[in-house]
C-alpha cells in the first residue's frame, strides 16, 4: 500500500502519512494513531493504545488511549463481540466519540439536512448513557462527548441556515464543555460560537466570546489556538466596518501562526493546523465583508480554497464579493453561480444564503444577462 493509498483511506494527506512512518518512537495524534491502526489490522494495544490516560498542558486527555484502544476494532469488523468490555461506560464514551466523528467526516459529501437527523438521533444516545452512567466520576467524560456532538449539531444547523438552532446547539456544547471542565474544549466551543456570530454579521457579540474563549484559556494558550481567535477577531471587526483592527488582527494571527510547530498535531480539540494560508483565506473573508478588492482579489483564492466542496463554494463566494467591489460584474457573477450550484447540490441553505448577499450588494436598475439569469435561478431555491 502506498503512503497516498493509506492516506485517502484513513483522511489523511501523502505527507501526514510520510511524517507518521518517519517520526518513530516519537509521540502521536492519538486518534490518527488509531485509525492507521485499524485500517492496517494492527492489534491497538502493538501501538501504544492500551496504555492509561496522560496529563498533557495540565488537562486531562480525557483518558483518550484507552477510549481508542478499546473500541479500534469496531471501525475494523462488525462482530462487537469481539471486543472486551465493550459495555463500559469508558468504552461506550470511546465509541460515542468515534461515531461523532464519522458523522463529522460525512459532513463533507452529505447534505446536512439528511445527516441532522442521524445526529440529534446519537445526542439523545449520548443523554440516555449519561443519565445511566454509573458513577460521577464518568460524568465529565461523557460530558466531553456530548460538548462535540453538540458543536456537530450546531455546525450543521448553520450550513441549513438555520440560526437559531446553530446558537442553540453552539451553547449547549459550552455548557457540556465547562461540565466537562476541559478549558481547552470550552475555548474551541466559545470561539466556534464567535466564529459564527461574526460571519452572521454580528460583530459585537463575537468579539466578546472570543475574549471568553481566552478567558477559558488562561494560561495555557496553544498557539494554534491564539492564531485561530486571532483571526475570529480579525472577522468580527470586519462585521462592524472595522478596517484597521481587523487589519491589526490578521497581522496578530499571522505572526502566531508562523510560530506554530507543524510537525506535532494540534493539541485537542482543535484537529487542524492553522498556518498562513488559512491567515490569508480569513483575510479574503474578511476584505469580502468590507468590500475591499485589494484585499480579496491580491491572492490566488482557487489555492486558498481548500477542505471540502461546501467549503471551497463560500470561499467562492468571496471571491465573487471582491471582483463585484471592482467592478467585475460579469466576472462576480460568474462565480456566484458556480458557488450556487454547489450550494443546490448540497442543498445548504448558508451558501444559499451567501449567495443572496453577493446578490443584494449590486443594485442596478438595468442589470445585465449574467445577472438577470443568476436572479432567476435564486427565485426557485426554497431552502
Amino acid at each position: 500500500m502506498t503512503q497516498k493509498q493509506l492516506g485517502e483511506t484513513c483522511g489523511l494527506s501523502q505527507s501526514a502519512v510520510s511524517r507518521l512512518e518517519k517520526r518513530g518512537t516519537g509521540s502521536y495524534s492519538t486518534d490518527t494513531l488509531a485509525s492507521v491502526a485499524t485500517h492496517l489490522g494492527i492489534p491497538a494495544r502493538m501501538v501504544g493504545l492500551a496504555e492509561p490516560s496522560t496529563v498533557r498542558n495540565g488537562f486531562e486527555q480525557v483518558e483518550r488511549r484507552a477510549f481508542l484502544g478499546g473500541v479500534a476494532a469496531t471501525a475494523a469488523s462488525p462482530v462487537l463481540g469481539a471486543v472486551p468490555n465493550l459495555d463500559a461506560t469508558g468504552n461506550q464514551a470511546a465509541a460515542l466519540r468515534l461515531n461523532t466523528a464519522t458523522y463529522r467526516r460525512l459532513d463533507g459529501s452529505t447534505p446536512s439536512r439528511d445527516l441532522a437527523e442521524a445526529v440529534h438521533a446519537h445526542i439523545r444516545l449520548i443523554q440516555n448513557v449519561t443519565r445511566d452512567a454509573g458513577g460521577d466520576g464518568y460524568r465529565p467524560r461523557l460530558a466531553a462527548v456530548g460538548s462535540e456532538a453538540a458543536s456537530l449539531a450546531a455546525w450543521l444547523a448553520w450550513d441549513m441556515g438555520d440560526h437559531g438552532s446553530a446558537r442553540s446547539w453552539y451553547g449547549s456544547a459550552i455548557r457540556a464543555a465547562r461540565s466537562a471542565q476541559e478549558p481547552l474544549l470550552a475555548a474551541y466551543q466559545a470561539g466556534s460560537l464567535a466564529q459564527f456570530e461574526a460571519h452572521a454579521g454580528n460583530g459585537a457579540q463575537a468579539l466578546n466570546l472570543a475574549r471568553s474563549a481566552r478567558r477559558y484559556l488562561g494560561e495555557q494558550c496553544p498557539a494554534v489556538a491564539d492564531a485561530w481567535l486571532h483571526s475570529v477577531d480579525a472577522l468580527a471587526y470586519a462585521a462592524i466596518g472595522d478596517r484597521r483592527a481587523a487589519d491589526r488582527a490578521l497581522t496578530r494571527s499571522r505572526a502566531v501562526a508562523e510560530k506554530v510547530t507543524h510537525e506535532e498535531p494540534p493539541p485537542w480539540p482543535w484537529v487542524f493546523q492553522f498556518d498562513a494560508n488559512k491567515v490569508a483565506a480569513c483575510r479574503v473573508t474578511c476584505g469580502a465583508r468590507l468590500g475591499l478588492a485589494e484585499w480579496v482579489l491580491g491572492d490566488d483564492i482557487e489555492a486558498l480554497a481548500s477542505g471540502h466542496p461546501k467549503q471551497r463554494a463560500l470561499v467562492v463566494l468571496d471571491l465573487a464579493a471582491g471582483h463585484l467591489a471592482a467592478g467585475r460584474i460579469e466576472a462576480a457573477f460568474a462565480l456566484a453561480s458556480r458557488a450556487l450550484d454547489t450550494g443546490l447540490q448540497y442543498r445548504s441553505g448558508r451558501i444559499v444564503e451567501r449567495s443572496r448577499g453577493v446578490r443584494r450588494s449590486l443594485s442596478l436598475t438595468s442589470p445585465p444577462k449574467v445577472v438577470r439569469d443568476f436572479d432567476e435561478r435564486l427565485h426557485g431555491v426554497y431552502l
